[in-house]
């Protein structure tokens, strides 16, 4: 990789200046006004579209499947990554916005898999007909344009320093941190000023605990990646953006839960409320919540957030940072 844009980009006709992360392209959507955003003045109407496409990866767990269900509700095609098969089959036969795209995201396989489930929606022309989808006729337009990217895989591992298996946090490792470098490599050329490149990251990677090596050393390291990515590409008009949950009311956190409970002898619902207790405002987010965070990113105001951590845990983090 080099500092140059990509080839995509140079293609967009974007011309940069010597001065960092300012951009032609990027004074031209700020002055566009409310048009870039596809809002209208008070009174008018809104045109509820994204334009490109949108890349989600962890795509059939909770939070994933929240963020499709906004990015597509937005009219943003959403190609669907996950191990899964099925459960992809099942989100495609729910939205025709989703493609399924198969892939386990610990392998540099998951690179060309992206990569030629992308290129099978290029030049799209026959969008506007399909069923359902209120005549959306200005996607015939994507011309292989990465509108947003979107890591959502969660991690697999837990345990204390002591009790966590070596393999087990290298494979860890392998799936956030390698696997937001394979959705990066995967959609690097059709990324343009605007486009998102999106990554979640556990709170414990901020504020380490004693019993939770694997996120907390993983979620470090992405944190990490994270900024080293928003100084490569926001120059180039592509922002970057670390949502940080910390724990959420999901199925994988109750079975976390139930696990935990069944090691220490305790009642599932007291471990849970532990969990509760962690935060401030007295609940976990939810997976739509913490899904509105990303459909929010889609705003072009949403420039101004590149590089940054947004803090999603309802008053969990303690530290300031």
């Amino acid at each position: 990789m080099t500092d140059e844009p990509p080839a995509s980009q140079g293609a967009a006709g974007a011309a940069w200046t010597e001065e960092r992360g300012t951009s032609d392209e990027g004074r031209k959507r700020l002055k566009s006004g409310p048009e870039a955003s596809g809002k209208t003045e008070p009174g008018g109407e809104r045109e509820d579209r994204a334009s490109g496409v949108a890349v989600v990866v962890g795509a059939t767990g909770a939070i994933g499947q929240a963020v499709i269900r906004r990015l597509t509700r937005r009219g943003l095609p959403v190609v669907a990554v996950a191990r899964g098969k099925a459960g992809l089959d099942e989100l495609a036969s729910d939205c025709d916005l989703v493609t399924p795209c198969p892939a386990d995201i610990g392998s540099n396989d998951a690179i060309q898999a992206i990569g030629a489930a992308l290129t099978g929606l290029d030049g799209l022309d026959g969008l506007d007909g399909l069923n359902g989808l209120n005549g959306l006729n200005g996607l015939n337009g994507l011309n292989g344009t990465v509108r947003m990217a979107v890591f959502a895989a969660g991690l697999p591992v837990r345990g204390s320093a002591d009790s966590i298996d070596p393999d087990a946090l290298a494979a860890g490792s392998n799936i956030k941190a390698g696997g937001l470098l394979r959705l990066l490599h995967a959609v690097r050329d059709r990324l343009v000023p605007g486009s998102r490149f999106v990554t979640f990251a556990g709170s414990l990677g901020l504020e380490p605990r004693a019993h939770e090596a694997g996120p907390g050393a993983v979620n470090a390291a992405v944190f990490n990646l994270m900024r080293q990515i928003s100084l490569l590409y926001g120059p180039r008009g592509v922002t970057t953006h670390t949502l940080s949950p910390g724990p959420a009311d999901t199925p994988r956190l109750r079975r976390i839960v139930a696990a935990v409970a069944a090691e220490r002898g305790a009642a599932e619902e007291e471990v849970w409320q532990e969990y509760v207790a962690q935060n401030s405002l007295g609940r976990l987010p939810t997976a739509d919540e913490l899904a509105w965070a990303v459909e929010l990113l889609l705003d072009p105001e949403a420039d101004v957030l590149h590089g940054s951590v947004l803090y999603l845990d309802a008053g969990g983090h303690r530290g300031i940072h």
